[in-house]
């Protein structure tokens, strides 16, 4: 079986809707999706018995997703944007810890009658790492709102910088048996320029 089914390969050529599902693993997980209304999906093996995905409104923008490359996790900010104070102080209070969830991406197209064409097509995964709020200055006359955030890194570390490792020998060794590319990487950290051989 194909990772994206063919018939989803086949809408996206054309005019198609996207749906975008976000999955984060805390203690009673939450499911949100960018549109409006709740609609029933799955997660295709993470979560197979399905369930509902609220409607997170209109989605304005989407970070750019990285994937770990070379020991650097970079984190990125999923924001939700003018909720009201009163709203937003009991969706913090309800919020369960999320401090190292799971946080899954996903998505699918949808058909024309806005449900998903298939179950969602797990394309990122991070970590969570924490909450924040802000308030954007109001003008007079207007209603103070506040944005929620959670900030997400695509490694193991969840702090708000990037998180940057060596990736030595025996982890590449862990992986392939004879590859010889990382011996030299413990030179690297002191300042040497080794020089580079390819072992196979």
């Amino acid at each position: 079986m194909d990772f994206v089914p063919a018939n989803i390969i086949e809408e996206m050529r054309g005019s198609h809707q996207l749906g975008i599902f976000l999955r984060i693993g805390t203690v009673a997980p939450l499911h949100i999706w960018f549109g409006v209304d709740d609609k029933p999906a799955n997660f295709d093996s993470i979560d197979p018995a399905g369930t509902v995905y609220l409607g997170g409104g209109r989605l304005i923008g989407v970070p750019t997703l990285e994937v770990l490359v070379n020991g650097t996790a970079d984190s990125v900010e999923f924001t939700l944007s003018g909720i009201d104070p009163a709203t937003a102080a009991r969706t913090i209070d309800s919020l369960p810890p999320v401090r190292g969830a799971d946080v899954h991406m996903g998505l699918t197209t949808l058909d024309r009658y806005y449900q998903p064409m298939s179950a969602i097509i797990p394309i990122w995964h991070g970590t969570a790492s924490h909450t924040g709020e802000i308030s954007p200055p109001v003008e007079e006359g207007q209603n103070p709102t506040v944005t929620l955030s959670l900030s997400v890194v695509s490694g193991e570390a969840t702090r708000s910088r990037a998180a940057r490792s060596l990736w030595s020998s025996a982890h590449q060794k862990a992986i392939s048996p004879t590859d010889k590319f990382c011996d030299e990487t413990a030179r690297l950290a002191r300042g040497v320029q080794p020089t580079w051989t390819l072992g196979y």
